[in-house]
């Protein structure tokens, strides 16, 4: 745990007992804070109360005898309207701020060299976070990783000195962490998310753009070069004198890295200094892929590690579950979980990534449902459509695709293995799961829907030979 000893004899409120109010609350307390906590929820009271912590109805305290309010990121800052605490507090003079926000307090605090990535973006940011700290890790960094993907910020190691952190960070935790300093930020890209949070496509940008507020000349910023609202934000980085490397994965940049088919290029004012291949690296398949592997390069490279150890760390990087994830090959049969894929543009990156798919969608639909892949269609053998959305999704296609109405996914993964297998020739295949759809309307959430896909896939047998074999 990262102790908050910058608020020793401090008076905090912490709001939203989720896993980084619950964090928040106990690094606090261990620093020498008074803090009460509350929830709406009375799910999350009980967990405060079971973790021993002073609980009090925010609504009935002074509001003017405390100094912070720390916000669980996932509470309205602004959109569509500021939660009753955030009004309360800003009509008392309070500071609004997160856990990240006290985790770059402390890292100031303690002094100790502790190099931080902090990784945010649309698409890609837990790939990414992953895979920078795996390149941390075989390099021989001793390297953490936390905020938005597994632990939170505050339940990573103290500092000391070598120690590293790689923080994935959404728009909601850049909100509320105004003096936040990695060493090395990346912005992969932007693309229309969570408007309702913060007002418009600009305003979201606009939060995203707050990464690099307080670079200064010992910072860098990676962004990516692909959407005209990074290349905006890239600019203006390089205007105020941060160092700046572009990443794409669709064409060559002056200074950074850029993907081109399966290859890696590392240029430095438009020279040409190194290249890698992603070829063979199942877990980090297909062209968004490429644009994570180059953000991460970028990153960990501006914190010194040499070309030839981070291109070692790509062989061994195994890929987050539920991401692409290979599940199994049966014979010429590769079988895919890539349960993550809640939506139209995500399933879009897997169905560009194989050809002779046998494609495994739908769950609960959203809006726009798949008429955005049907550019795509012809990678699709046939379609194995599960829950709500499966009428919808199998009008969409019509007669491009054969369709199966499997219902279920259990079903779909039998009849999509039987079919596979069965394939003329022998060519090599893919059973994706990209659903394309969230997943209420059967699971909890997509990791309980991945773990059944896995479950099912495991179950199938083998053909006899490979059995021999």
């Amino acid at each position: 745990m990262i102790e908050a000893h910058s608020f020793k004899g401090r008076k905090v409120a912490v709001f939203g007992m989720g896993m980084s109010g619950l964090a928040a609350a106990r690094s606090l307390i261990a620093g020498g804070a008074e803090t009460i906590v509350w929830d709406d929820g009375e799910k999350g009271r009980d967990a405060a109360k079971a973790a021993g912590l002073p609980v009090q109805d925010l609504r009935e305290i002074d509001w003017r005898a405390f100094d912070s309010l720390v916000l669980a990121p996932g509470v309205p800052l602004t959109h569509p309207e500021p939660h009753w605490t955030v009004k309360l507090a800003q009509a008392n003079g309070i500071e609004i701020i997160g856990d990240t926000e006290i985790f770059f307090r402390e890292r100031r605090r303690a002094g100790a060299h502790c190099p931080v990535i902090a990784i945010t973006g649309t698409n890609g940011k837990s790939t990414t976070t992953a895979l920078s700290n795996h390149l941390l890790n075989a390099a021989g960094r001793t390297s953490v990783c936390g905020g938005n993907i597994g632990k939170a910020v505050l339940d990573l190691p103290p500092f000391v000195d070598g120690q590293h952190y790689v923080l994935e960070l959404s728009s909601f935790q850049l909100d509320l962490t105004p003096s936040l300093d990695p060493d090395a930020g990346i912005l992969l890209n932007i693309t229309p998310d969570h408007i309702d949070r913060h007002g418009s496509l600009e305003g979201y940008a606009a939060v995203k753009e707050t990464l690099f507020a307080n670079m200064t000349g010992g910072g860098t910023a990676v962004i990516g070069a692909d959407d005209a609202l990074c290349d905006a934000i890239a600019e203006r980085a390089t205007a105020r004198g941060v160092r700046t490397l572009r990443i794409s994965s669709t064409k060559p940049v002056a200074t950074g890295i850029y993907g081109e088919g399966s290859g890696l290029f590392e240029v430095t004012d438009g020279a040409l200094q190194n290249r890698a291949s992603l070829s063979g690296i199942g877990s980090l398949r297909g062209a968004h892929n490429a644009q994570n592997a180059a953000a991460a390069l970028a990153a960990t490279r501006s914190l010194g590690l040499p070309w030839a150890t981070l291109v070692e760390g790509l062989k061994s990087f195994p890929g987050l579950a539920h991401r692409m994830q290979e599940i199994r090959r049966i014979g010429h049969v590769l079988f895919v979980n890539d349960s993550k894929a809640t939506n139209a543009d995500a399933a879009e990156r897997a169905l560009l990534s194989f050809t002779n798919i046998y494609w495994i969608a739908g769950g609960k639909p959203k809006a726009g449902g798949i008429e955005p892949l049907t550019p795509f269609f012809p990678r699709i053998k046939k379609a194995y459509l599960i829950g709500v959305a499966a009428e919808e999704f199998a009008r969409t296609i019509g007669g491009r695709v054969p369709v199966s109405m499997a219902g279920t996914l259990d079903r779909a993964v039998a009849e999509a293995a039987a079919d596979a297998a069965a394939q003329d020739g022998g060519e090599d295949a893919v059973v994706l799961l990209s659903p394309a759809c969230a997943s209420y309307d059967q699971y909890p959430n997509f990791e309980i829907r991945g773990d059944a896909f896995r479950v099912a896939v495991e179950a199938l047998s083998a053909p006899a030979k490979e059995k021999a074999a």
